[in-house]
């Protein structure tokens, strides 16, 4: 199977979100005269991770999302810091840390040459399209969707409809989503009717019955499937 189309996720597929979280997390908390960072790292995620699942499931706006995670955290030990001021300063990290994995632009760079390429990405459109910027991606893309900016999040066929609403709904029938994330990126293809391509470096199990076309360790392996 070849394709023409290349949907992609962004965060944790062509861009290191784990480090510019981790970046961004320690500056705020620094700032916000928090010490010892690390020690509050993982019960973030874990509310980060908790209220994205709910955006996946269109019970939450992530705007939302951007002050409660820190009101939750702040609430959870006390911290006596605002949660507000914690929120924009982590935006802003998160905007100006971190970079793509490596070899992932070399990859859009073939990719862009011979197929139509859509950016499909559940997250803030403050963060995206700061990291777009900076990394000069937008040059490789014939159309980006942003779930915060567009009201619908992967697996959501909305965010579906506003890609192919600007590539054309001819370009359906030789589309692929590509991405890491298997309730969002590889339910939100399957589900409409696309083929689907999961980014499993770590090599993880599934643990889904959404339908996998095709599973890749290497973004470089996404050239091996571009139409001749």
């Amino acid at each position: 199977m070849s394709y023409s189309t290349f949907l992609l996720d962004l965060d944790h597929t062509l861009f290191d979100t784990e480090a510019s979280e981790v970046a961004a997390f320690e500056q705020t908390m620094f700032a916000a005269g928090v010490e010892e960072p690390r020690h509050y790292w993982q019960d973030f995620q874990n509310i980060n991770l908790e209220l994205w699942t709910a955006v996946e499931r269109g019970e939450m706006n992530p705007l939302l999302l951007r002050t409660l995670r820190f009101e939750r955290l702040v609430a959870k030990f006390d911290l006596g810091v605002d949660p507000q001021s914690m929120a924009d300063k982590y935006v802003v990290g998160l905007g100006a840390f971190g970079d793509l994995y490596e070899g992932a632009r070399e990859v859009l760079e073939q990719l862009s040459e011979r197929a139509s390429l859509a950016m499909v990405t559940n997250g803030l459109g403050e963060v995206q399209r700061s990291r777009i910027a900076r990394l000069g991606l937008e040059q490789f893309f014939d159309a980006i969707a942003i779930s915060a900016e567009i009201g619908a999040a992967k697996p959501d066929a909305g965010i579906f409809d506003i890609v192919f609403n600007s590539l054309g709904s001819e370009a359906v029938a030789s589309a692929v989503m590509v991405g890491d994330n298997l309730s969002a990126d590889i339910r939100g293809g399957a589900d409409y009717g696309i083929a689907t391509c999961w980014y499993n470096p770590h090599g993880r199990t599934a643990d889904v019955q959404h339908r996998i076309d095709h599973e890749i360790a290497e973004l470089e392996e996404l050239v091996g499937l571009l139409a001749h």
